[in-house]
């Protein structure tokens, strides 16, 4: 069965439109709290936080009123990092986080993100069962028995939990660029950097609720590559707009994406033993370089569907304790159980320290194959088995590239949008392949 209202990450889209406003959020966290009312005779708790959109604080408000309705009490957490919602519903024994986050969109956009009690996100079964609960009207004043509470040092929490993951002054005398996206990151990350011991540069980090990834963030690393070429910053950090998301920049400027982050993480756990089951989890978006140099270092790759959630599911299944994204979403299961970007940058730099070396050699682990992708905005996401264009072309692709090479058609799961993946042996085939998909997408699709 399909879902209706959820995509690849929660519900997301134009603040105002037809799913994201305080109405509809309101009836979705009552079928939430009822769908995910945990039985008994005690009052289930949920905790509720939000990025630095000023359309948060209308949903944050529909959220709680929803769960209320539904029997539940609400703690408020205000602005914080999304892992940091699913750290704090594991660890308050909370029953549900609620994050309101459009992530990395533009700031017109917002959306939800629901976490279970152990701090992981629902799998597809949870979000049919709440959707099975949505109710037909508008709850309007509805009164539940519930109690709602501002939550005090949340932000410190997390903080004091990310600063134990380095020893104490462990990067003194280190210069770190930081871009928060203008985001919820931006209180949190160089706070911790700072009390490691860093000198932090900053930018992105002046928040007024109309700026979020307007310009930068890892969406848009050049400010952050300029500011650490300027600075002489040893390595750059940005995150998105709620700080799932890691991007580094190397100390010549260069940009660094979750693939190369991952390939060193996985190699050097492999070195040392720590990577269980010598097994990384990435996602059918990575490229398969990443897949010959864990390969070659003695582990394995294991691919599931694009979506963290679905990369902390296949960890979950294959015992492993690292996975992750090409876009930047890192999930380290021994610390946080949802990706971290703020987790992803601190065992970066524990490589970058145990190893010795700089992150422009540490890269050099991952040798891309050619590869090359886009991205189509397209008016209705028709099955792409009723697409024969498209199918012809994979088909034909596929036979072509054989071993050498892999092709890769699928909708976006937040936009409307077709995404268009080819890696092969060389940059001509991998272009004449793509040019052939874009072809065959514009015969089946109308195109915007």
């Amino acid at each position: 069965m399909k879902r209706e209202f959820f995509g690849t990450d929660g519900v997301r889209g134009r603040f105002g439109g037809p799913v994201v406003n305080p109405a509809f959020f309101r009836r979705l966290t009552f079928a939430a709290g009822k769908a995910m009312a945990p039985g008994g005779d005690a009052v289930p708790s949920a905790v509720i936080g939000r990025d630095t959109r000023a359309s948060g604080e209308a949903l944050e408000a529909a959220v709680a009123e929803g769960l209320l309705a539904a029997g539940w009490n609400v703690s408020l957490l205000g602005v914080l990092p999304t892992p940091a919602i699913a750290l704090a519903a594991r660890e308050s024994g909370a029953a549900l986080g609620v994050a309101l986050t459009a992530s990395h969109n533009p700031v017109d956009d917002n959306g939800i993100k629901f976490f279970n009690g152990a701090g992981a996100k629902l799998d597809d079964a949870t979000e049919l069962r709440i959707e099975a609960h949505f109710p037909p009207e508008d709850l309007g004043g509805a009164k539940g028995v519930g109690t709602a509470s501002r939550a005090e040092h949340a932000v410190e929490g997390y903080v004091r939990r990310m600063t134990s993951l380095l020893p104490a002054g462990s990067l003194a005398g280190w210069r770190i660029a930081f871009d928060g996206a203008n985001g919820a990151a931006c209180a949190t990350t160089p706070f911790v950097l700072r009390a490691l011991g860093a000198e932090v540069v900053a930018i992105g980090c002046e928040p007024d609720g109309t700026n979020i990834n307007a310009g930068v963030g890892s969406e848009h690393p050049a400010g952050l590559a300029a500011l650490v070429r300027s600075s002489g910053a040893r390595l750059g950090i940005a995150h998105d707009g709620d700080g799932d998301r890691l991007v580094l920049c190397d100390e010549t400027g260069a940009i660094l994406d979750g693939d190369e982050v991952l390939t060193f993480l996985a190699c050097h756990a492999l070195a040392r033993g720590t990577l269980a089951g010598g097994k990384l989890i990435v996602t059918v978006q990575s490229n398969l370089g990443v897949d010959a140099a864990v390969r070659a270092a003695g582990g394995t790759v294991v691919r599931c569907d694009v979506g963290d959630r679905y990369v902390t599911a296949a960890m979950a299944r294959e015992g492993a304790v690292l996975g992750g994204e090409s876009s930047g979403h890192l999930v380290f299961s021994r610390i946080s159980p949802t990706g971290d970007g703020l987790v992803g940058a601190l065992e970066a730099i524990r490589v970058l320290i145990e190893s010795g070396k700089p992150l422009s050699e540490l890269r050099r682990r991952l040798v891309r194959f050619p590869q090359k992708t886009a991205a189509i905005r397209v008016r209705e996401k028709r099955p792409l088995e009723a697409c024969d264009a498209i199918a012809s072309a994979i088909r034909d692709a596929e036979a072509a590239l054989g071993e050498r090479g892999r092709v890769l058609v699928r909708y976006s799961g937040t936009e409307p949008k077709i995404r268009l993946l080819v890696e092969g042996p060389d940059d001509a085939e991998v272009a004449r392949w793509i040019d052939r998909l874009r072809d065959a997408v514009a015969s089946d699709l109308e195109t915007t």
